[in-house]
């Protein structure tokens, strides 16, 4: 007996740690592939992408990618491949509504999906009954490397909890539609801050307001800068219908392989399933003007 008991005291402190919550961390992560497309994260502090954002599931794990406390009330984001913490703002293409979230979760695992944003930035933003919204997500240098620094001990800022505050209900519209546009923009009242697991740079849950654009979807293959690399995409595509656009990216003349434009999600999807099994590394589901 006395044996037991001490074998039982020498395990206890490894159950302890065993069952230890995670701590928040900054991160990015090597490649991976989630549904037959390969993502691959980088740090980026710059740059805007358009694409279909979803929201997340409401039984998500306890804790996000980088070791947070998940709240499906926070004003937050999960990206395939963004760093652990980034900040944000997404811009609801159908309505204008914009919103500053913080990025700290790896998904949606669903390829063709740019992010997936909690339940209750889906609701500020006017998310359509569908769940999906073509959306336009702007990396903010300064706040991401702000958020960065808190994570790792930096001593660069204070922090606080995101701020939680009443969302008044409104109706949505049928799927397709924009939604019904939240109350007037306006500030989130803050409260204290939360548990112990949950680190980032106070959001002000402020909604401000662009000019529409949603533009047509389309599933953006591959850029070139050489003309004769595009054509030849094109060509082993061309049972899809590719096409190629000539565009500018700074000083370079760019030629982007692409398919579409599709008026429906579903459309697209279809669309960027097929380039996948034609052997396409990472097709993506843009929003631009025809």
């Amino acid at each position: 007996m006395r044996r037991w008991l001490a074998l039982l005291v020498a395990l206890l402190p490894a159950a302890c740690q065993f069952g230890a919550a995670p701590r928040p961390h900054v991160a990015v992560g090597a490649a991976y592939r989630a549904d037959g497309m390969w993502h691959y994260p980088r740090r980026r502090l710059s740059g805007s992408r358009t694409g279909l954002a979803t929201i997340l599931a409401g039984d998500h794990a306890a804790y996000t990618a980088n070791g947070e406390a998940f709240d499906p009330e926070a004003l937050a984001a999960a990206s395939p491949d963004l760093q652990m913490p980034a900040i944000v703002r997404v811009t609801n293409l159908a309505n204008g509504l914009a919103l500053t979230v913080r990025v700290n979760d790896r998904g949606p695992r669903a390829p063709g999906r740019l992010l997936a944003v909690t339940p209750r930035a889906a609701r500020l933003l006017g998310f359509p009954a569908s769940g999906i919204a073509r959306v336009r997500m702007t990396v903010l240098a300064a706040p991401s490397q702000i958020a960065a620094d808190a994570l790792a001990g930096g001593p660069s800022l204070a922090v606080a909890a995101d701020p939680v505050g009443a969302v008044a209900s409104a109706p949505l519209g049928p799927p397709g539609a924009g939604g019904a546009a939240p109350p007037a923009p306006g500030p989130v009242p803050a409260t204290a801050p939360r548990a112990a697991g949950t680190i980032a740079p106070v959001l002000s849950g402020r909604l401000t307001r662009v000019t529409p654009a949603p533009g047509a979807l389309w599933v953006r293959l591959n850029r070139f800068t050489v003309y004769q690399y595009a054509a030849v995409l094109a060509a082993r595509l061309a049972g899809l219908h590719a096409s190629i656009a000539r565009g500018r990216e700074g000083t370079e003349t760019v030629f982007t392989v692409r398919l579409g434009p599709f008026a429906h999600v579903a459309d697209a999807d279809v669309a960027l399933r097929a380039a996948l099994a034609a052997g396409v590394a990472a097709p993506r589901i843009v929003i631009e003007a025809e």
